[in-house]
């Protein structure tokens, strides 16, 4: 397939990368304590942007004296970037004589603002309405290895590198928008939990064992985030159809300095998708990389997967009056309370060149932000800014790590950072210091911090908060650890909420430990008694007495937006539609329905018995996969076109009579000729809604029949 050629603007490919060497109008000052500084001239050429002093992602330096401090005499914060980026790559300036999302899969594309928002941000991707930039996104699970399956139930990584001409901005998010703890300092026992047992190595990529349940039943903060783990969100039918979030509150700042909270929003074009539980076991075992190909080939035949990039914005006066606190990372706003305004797009229309040198050694910073976006006191947050230098450097092996071409910037660098392993970038003359007066001598003197265009961190520290305490301490505000993860559960259909139940059915029963399933369940209580009781009942378990909670909960209604079924697209568009065919079949039907799938951007995929040249009813037709080998579960609607005595002879196939029993047992939309009746009824396959003869397929669409699903299994 053939398209058009890119613009410069919208130009994503791979570029050499050389840090400035410019020269520019510097002045002398000295600083409130007495520093000398030199500073880049205010009437200077600020777009000559090899001259100025930046980090080594492009972001320019405000000032390259002073690292930042929670006031003038106060502690050095965490958040200073400049300052740990500094000190971490001179620590490793000598080369010595010689650890989640581990699984992951990577595109580029380009990034499109479709609203501008200068009122709100400076940020240069968002002055006006149609600047671009390229981008990589990495989509990616997070519980398992690299060799582990596609498909278990698990958070999904959502992150994007933005190369705008201010420096990379990296958009680091998951799947979910809230996350199992408040503040950093429990990342490393959570993770420990989740990962495999340490005393036996296993289970792989699952939730569903002791050490987990236990850690989350011990820690009631992690309720909210155990009911979108539990939801249909754990198991997404595609990358292409999962929504994105920031998790955090960030923070936009004008030009005028004025700041704003906000929350960070992948919208998929194509709609939210799941699975279920039932499939994603069996995907596992037709392809345990379907989500990775799945991504791979849509791109690879031009149907580009595309994001809307929303926000919700607030300011402090809104979020004081909340009864949560916005800077805790287990709660969300509801969209119906701050509606999401979409300000961009995202495309991804170029899959990677080679796996390890982009999509495994791409690395993403929460701290990589650009002039007009910044951080907020959540705790989490914090805690990430200062664990993702190290992380990168001890897998990457190199404090030069942002020398790699898929994490250079694609704006000019420039900074008096030196050698260290596997420098690539060969500086030349005296300069790696400042400040300096080579440039008296007539050398090459490097670059200066520019109070003008550098990055300057918002200044205001309140958020309700006195800096000139220093506290080991979590605010009281945190301590509603119920309320949100009920408004979740409550805001889900009958049929999500049977999911939910079933999950927690299915991965308590792995638990070994009673006490452990027993506290859990104490806990589900303050969330929904109803929901309690049903995951009680799975167990064969008395309800044990209610788990006192720090902060009695609220109900706080329902949100439409958290459920995946009240959101879902009745379209042909992005779905793969398998069409079932065998000799003697109808080749005019069967073009009749891969033109009308392909006219509504689906994609139709042959299926038959035998994957040769098969004689059909107006010529030969090829398959595109084997019936044996493509199962329902790697499609998202199935057609049958078959003569009677083919469908009479496939009731003998038990590959076959599995296609229609998985395909109804998922509630799928199922289109049939009469010739496939006989199997139908081998297969058990009732008629319903989604159970149609080939004429109504275009009416019934392609989507989920949920009413159909208590005929087909017992749910919690």
């Amino acid at each position: 397939m053939s398209h058009e050629k890119s613009s410069p603007s919208t130009d994503n490919a791979l570029h050499d990368h050389a840090p400035g060497a410019g020269k520019t109008k510097v002045v002398e000052a000295v600083g409130a304590g007495g520093e000398p500084q030199q500073h880049i001239a205010h009437d200077a050429d600020h777009s000559d942007g090899v001259a100025h002093l930046t980090d080594n992602f492009g972001h320019r330096i405000s000032d390259n004296e002073n690292s930042l401090k929670a006031g003038a005499r106060g502690p050095t914060l965490l958040e200073d970037f400049i300052l740990r980026e500094k000190i971490f790559h001179f620590d490793h300036e000598r080369i010595p004589e010689r650890i989640v999302h581990a699984r992951g899969s990577g595109a580029h594309g380009v990034f499109e603002c479709t609203k501008a928002i200068p009122e709100l941000t400076k940020a240069s991707i968002f002055q006006h309405v149609g600047a671009t930039c390229p981008v990589f996104a990495r989509l990616s699970t997070v519980a398992g290895g690299a060799g582990s399956i596609d498909t278990p139930r698990d958070v999904r990584g959502f992150a994007v590198k933005f190369y705008t001409d201010s420096g990379n901005w990296d958009l680091v998010g998951n799947d979910i928008p809230v996350f199992f703890i408040q503040d950093a300092i429990k990342f490393p026992d959570f993770v420990h939990s989740v990962k495999m047992e340490a005393d036996r190595g296993f289970p792989q990529a699952a939730s569903a064992h002791d050490t987990f349940w236990d850690f989350v039943s011990l820690v009631p903060e992690s309720m909210h985030m155990v009911l979108w783990a539990m939801s249909d969100r754990g198991i997404p039918r595609s990358l292409r159809m999962m929504e994105g979030f920031g998790v955090h509150t960030f923070r936009f700042v004008n030009e005028k300095g004025e700041g704003h909270f906000i929350k960070f929003h992948w919208k998929p074009v194509l709609g939210i998708e799941s699975t279920t539980w039932d499939e994603a076991v069996k995907i596992a075992g037709a392809n345990p990389d379907f989500h990775r190909c799945d991504l791979f080939e849509a791109i690879r035949e031009g149907n580009f997967p595309q994001w809307d990039l929303g926000v919700q914005v607030f300011d402090e006066e809104w979020a004081e009056k909340q009864p949560y606190d916005v800077l805790d990372a287990t709660k969300l706003i509801p969209e119906e309370e701050i509606p999401v305004q979409i300000i961009g797009r995202m495309t991804l229309n170029r899959n990677v060149d080679n796996f390890f040198a982009e999509t495994e050694q791409v690395a993403f910073m929460p701290t990589n932000v650009i002039p007009g976006i910044d951080f907020t006191n959540d705790p989490l947050l914090q805690g990430r800014l200062f664990s993702y230098l190290d992380t990168q450097k001890s897998r990457l092996g190199t404090t030069n790590f942002h020398q790699i071409p898929i994490n250079a910037p694609k704006c000019p660098f420039h900074n008096f950072q030196r050698d260290g392993m596997m420098q690539t970038l060969v500086p030349v003359g005296r300069a790696n210091y400042e400040p300096n007066s080579l440039a008296e001598a007539g050398e090459e003197g490097g670059p200066r911090a520019c109070p003008e265009t550098g990055y300057v961190t918002f200044p205001e520290n309140g958020e309700r908060n006195d800096p000139t305490q220093k506290l080991r301490i979590r605010p009281e505000s945190f301590a509603d650890h119920y309320s949100q993860a009920r408004m979740f559960y409550r805001s889900q259909t009958e049929s999500e909420q049977a999911h939910i139940a079933s999950a927690m059915v299915f991965e308590l029963s792995k638990v070994q430990l009673e006490h452990v399933r027993k506290r859990f369940l104490a806990n589900l209580r303050n969330v929904d008694e109803s929901l309690a009781k049903r995951v009680a009942d799975g167990l064969a378990m008395d309800l044990p007495a209610k788990a006192k909670a720090a902060r009695e909960p609220q109900d706080w209604g329902t949100s439409d937006a958290l459920s995946i079924q009240k959101q879902a697209k009745n379209t042909m568009q992005g779905r793969s539609i398998a069409i079932l065919f065998a000799e003697g079949s109808d080749l005019q039907e069967i073009n009749r329905f891969k033109r009308l799938i392909e006219s509504e951007g689906g994609m139709p995929v042959l299926v038959a018995p035998k994957v040769g040249g098969i004689a059909v009813n107006g010529g030969t037709l090829k398959a595109d996969g084997l019936l044996a080998g493509s199962p329902s579960v790697l499609f998202d609607a199935v057609i049958s076109i078959l003569m009677p005595d083919q469908a009479a002879k496939l009731t003998h196939d038990s590959a076959a009579v599995q296609w229609f029993m998985d395909a109804y047992s998922h509630c799928k939309t199922i289109a049939h000729c009469k010739g496939t009746q006989v199997i139908l009824d081998r297969a058990g396959v009732k008629k319903d809604d989604g159970v149609v003869p080939l004429d109504q397929f275009e009416k019934v669409g392609v989507k989920r029949h949920w009413a159909r699903e208590p005929k087909v299994r017992d749910l919690a």
